[in-house]
């Protein structure tokens, strides 16, 4: 395998992650909620991490090459953020998605200069997963971040996103509550929270309509980007103490709660994270300190039910 080298970083790149960390006190509830803003970094999404974490490291192994193009299957987060490195580093990137994510994240790509490929999801993201394969297969110029299962996207988590939030909640910590589309965030967070907090308990969200981790067989949600019909490897690896169950309504409702509240103009899945976290937290004693991630902003949700009057 040649080695390679980095291109250039662009200043933008430089902007993501140390997103801050914020507590928001809900009064009915009477409990305190502390949320990862991942929804500030420069594409929206907590996947810029992953992308630019994927891409510089292919550059150092010599992956990427002057006609490389950068394909991936995603519901579109990781799509954009790819899409957004693509730009700033000057690759060219094709992405596989579902033809019901919604059409802004389709948008969003293109506008980074990114070709957007739909598939109709038969057998959810494993769909797309399977169709990266075979165009790769053919073509020597695809390059893929195989974000489901590269150990990479857990361990950029596990040393960055966790030990920011180490960094910026001293002291105890009980739970840490997140959904799961690729697995990386919550497999990568988990270890780093457990390591520093052993008592610490890891509580996956999904889709009530798809709760899949609980022994059901997945059915249509709202909460785009989490539990696309596909239990990825990387989660298969992570330590949850439970699952949380959060239906559409509940989501939908907390996101409004979110944008209405508190000012943060996030979309449906940090919406399904924050209610499970608040769920978590009412079991717990009132001072117990539970985190979660906002993952995405809201101008990805325009056209879907969260918009709706």
């Amino acid at each position: 395998m040649s080695v390679g080298s980095l291109r250039p970083r662009p200043p933008v790149l430089s902007l993501i992650g140390n997103t801050p960390l914020l507590p928001l006190r809900f009064a009915a509830e009477e409990r305190t909620i502390h949320v990862k803003a991942e929804f500030l970094n420069p594409s929206g999404s907590v996947k810029d991490r992953l992308a630019l974490c994927i891409v510089e490291d292919a550059e150092r192994r010599g992956l990427l090459g002057p006609d490389s193009v950068i394909l991936e299957c995603t519901s579109g987060n990781t799509g954009i953020a790819l899409a957004m490195v693509g730009a700033a580093k000057g690759y060219k990137v094709k992405i596989l998605m579902s033809d019901t994510a919604s059409v802004e994240r389709r948008y969003l790509i293109e506008q980074f200069g990114g070709e957007v490929q739909l598939f109709k999801a038969t057998a959810g993201y494993g769909t797309g997963i399977a169709l990266s394969r075979e165009m790769a297969a053919q073509d020597r110029r695809y390059f893929l971040p195989c974000q489901f299962e590269n150990p990479l996207n857990a361990l950029d988590h596990e040393e960055h996103t966790g030990r920011e939030i180490l960094a910026q909640l001293p002291g105890p910590i009980a739970a840490f509550v997140s959904g799961y589309g690729t697995g990386g965030t919550i497999t990568g967070c988990g270890r780093a929270l457990r390591a520093a907090h052993p008592g610490l308990k890891v509580y996956a969200m999904e889709p009530a309509e798809a709760a899949m981790l609980s022994g059901e067989m997945p059915c249509c949600h709202f909460i785009e980007g989490v539990a696309g019909g596909y239990v990825p490897p990387l989660l298969r690896s992570a330590h949850i103490d439970q699952p949380v169950k959060v239906s559409s309504p509940e989501a939908l409702a907390m996101t409004r709660r979110l944008n209405r509240e508190f000012g943060l103009l996030v979309g449906t899945s940090s919406g399904a994270n924050v209610a499970a976290a608040l769920r978590v937290a009412c079991n717990l004693e009132p001072a117990a300190r539970v985190v979660t991630i906002l993952c995405d902003r809201a101008e990805r949700y325009y056209s879907t039910k969260l918009f709706q009057r």
